[in-house]
């Protein structure tokens, strides 16, 4: 079997995509790229692998020989490498998000169509069992049409701050605005019902003590309330509230369908479901309670992070570059399709709360508009377009909490002794 010869930008998220390459028949890492040069070292111990070549230069990687580019880096930074590894010749996985401004939402689906490379968007929460099985349900017809829909990532990262920021001030995750990061509940939804959003009013909650002494500026959480192309409305829920929870439900015409609660302790495991056969059937309850069906190489796909979902993103990836053309990638145009919902309803909040269309980035004539928008909270992309970050203004945070995050996350990663960061490895040990 041919294999996809892949290189991954971001030692450290990457590591999932990274395993999946070196077990898959299909795939095999030939280069890694980070400007973290201490990851880079941390792989080679693990990997111990001298067919794969390591850059710290972007413009470097990209030049190396091979097929496809998964892209793990700042989440704030996707799209610009994404653009530049299509124009190289290569097909990109993106991990979440797939930009952070209109300019570049138009850059990037016009080098998806002027180069036919495969684009394929990460969301890999539309892949756990619960919400991949609402999608059958839904796209078989035993929902009916979809009317409302609800999607919850709520995950309080405050143990694992230092982890994931390192002491940076400008880290991106300590200056995201609170609609920013919702593709993990609003995604699935979209994924299920193939619709495409038109317009939302978005919700800020208000700044939190436990945000300030962790260096995030932002509100604890956003909510968008976003209206489909048939009518039918989502509300979609993410941020840092302080017990997680990951939740989708699904009313259609002929009834329900959602999953199980986190405290359950299957959560998105477990689905349940509430349906007619017929709408104005009403007869005696009929409620399922299951796991869903595994699908292939679900069994596989365990091992790898996020309930098995970066198995089969990746999975599903690989085998379009290699002709599958049923293999279920999220395209371009369905990740802006996720992420413009937040995007606008940040513009949403900051306009006290009235509704904002969402762009049809679909139509090459409404790209015009945007294309020179480049308002984001990034300084160094917004130019005289900067947002706050918070929509009352950005609250001052003394050097001492970045110092205290960084001191953390220095003293974790060098307690692991004979382990190598639990971030890069999976637990696994050095190879000797």
């Amino acid at each position: 079997m041919k294999k996809v010869r892949i290189g991954v930008m971001g030692a450290y998220r990457g590591t999932s995509m990274i395993s999946f390459c070196e077990y898959a028949d299909n795939a095999e890492v030939v280069a890694i790229c980070d400007k973290w040069e201490e990851g880079l070292e941390r792989q080679k111990e693990v990997l111990n692998d001298p067919n794969i070549t390591y850059y710290t230069n972007f413009e470097d990687f990209i030049k190396h020989d091979m097929d496809a580019v998964v892209l793990a880096n700042y989440a704030n930074e996707h799209a610009p490498f994404a653009i530049k590894a299509m124009k190289a010749g290569k097909h990109v996985f993106s991990e979440v998000l797939p930009v952070q401004t209109m300019k570049e939402a138009v850059e990037l689906i016009e080098t998806v169509e002027q180069t036919g490379k495969v684009y394929a968007y990460g969301e890999n929460y539309c892949y756990m069992p619960a919400p991949y099985e609402m999608r059958r349900l839904y796209r078989t017809g035993k929902l009916g049409e979809f009317e409302y829909g609800e999607g919850e990532y709520v995950h309080n990262c405050e143990p694992i701050w230092p982890s994931i920021t390192y002491g940076e001030e400008d880290h991106w995750r300590n200056n995201m605005y609170a609609t920013f990061y919702c593709t993990h509940s609003l995604g699935p939804l979209i994924h299920i019902t193939g619709l495409r959003p038109v317009s939302v009013v978005g919700f800020e909650s208000p700044m939190a003590e436990r945000r300030r002494r962790i260096g995030s500026k932002a509100g604890l959480f956003g909510i968008e309330m976003v209206t489909l192309e048939n009518g039918g409305i989502i509300k979609s829920i993410h941020g840092g509230l302080y017990k997680n929870s990951v939740w989708y439900s699904v009313y259609g015409s002929l009834g329900r369908a959602e999953s199980a609660r986190e405290d359950t302790g299957e959560g998105v495991d477990r689905i349940f479901v509430n349906l007619d056969k017929y709408s104005g059937e009403y007869g005696p309850q009929k409620i399922e309670s299951y796991k869903p069906a595994e699908r292939q190489n679900d069994e596989t796909g365990a091992q790898y992070g996020h309930g098995g979902s970066d198995y089969h993103t990746m999975n599903n990836f690989v085998k379009k570059i290699l002709g599958d053309e049923d293999a279920d990638v999220i395209d371009v145009y369905e990740a802006l399709d996720m992420f413009l919902p937040g995007l606008f309803a940040y513009r949403s909040v900051l306009g006290g709360g009235a509704p904002v269309e969402i762009p049809n980035l679909r139509n090459k004539e409404e790209r015009e508009k945007w294309r020179n928008d480049t308002a984001c909270t990034d300084p160094k992309t917004a130019g005289d377009m900067l947002l706050p970050v918070f929509s009352r203004g950005n609250p001052e945070i003394g050097q001492e909490v970045y110092d205290r995050m960084y001191r953390l996350w220095r003293e974790d990663f060098e307690a692991e002794n004979g382990y190598t960061h639990n971030a890069l490895t999976q637990g696994r040990k050095k190879k000797e």
